[in-house]
């Protein structure tokens, strides 16, 4: 019981310390459907998995014929219209900036597009290592 009072605890006062750096920093945790990430509010997250995701959603019980496949693949792409095009562009941008930014482990957590933790899953308390980092820095 006192574990699990001291665990509430500890979870509000970092919440409430990722609040405060949500509003100096964006925050932004770049992962995969694969991690369980935990105290995400005011995170963007953004799934590199996502665009594996969506080919395997389009390509789901294709033909073996490849002319039959690719009129079925097109009708997919069509019917899913502005929202499918968004949501494939959104999942390739993801990729494309964790590349740009170098991202070499998962999860990342980054705020500004400068700051970087690695393997946290807890973005709260990645949040709080970067906002204690920063205080500590010129």
């Amino acid at each position: 019981m006192h574990r699990r009072l001291l665990f509430l605890a500890l979870s509000f006062a970092l919440g409430c310390a990722f609040a405060a750096q949500a509003g100096a920093a964006s925050i932004r945790v770049y992962t995969d459907r694969t991690i369980a990430l935990r105290n995400t509010q005011g995170a963007e997250v953004v799934l590199l998995d996502a665009p594996r995701r969506l080919e395997q959603a389009l390509s789901a019980g294709l033909p073996a014929d490849a002319r039959r496949a690719g009129a079925i693949a097109q009708e997919r792409l069509r019917a899913g219209g502005l929202r499918l095009r968004r949501d494939v562009a959104r999942a390739w941008q993801g990729v494309i900036d964790a590349r740009r930014l170098g991202i070499v482990r998962l999860p990342a957590v980054v705020a500004d597009e400068r700051y970087v933790v690695y393997g946290e899953p807890d973005v709260a308390k990645a949040a709080a290592r970067i906002a204690a980092f920063r205080s500590r820095q010129p």
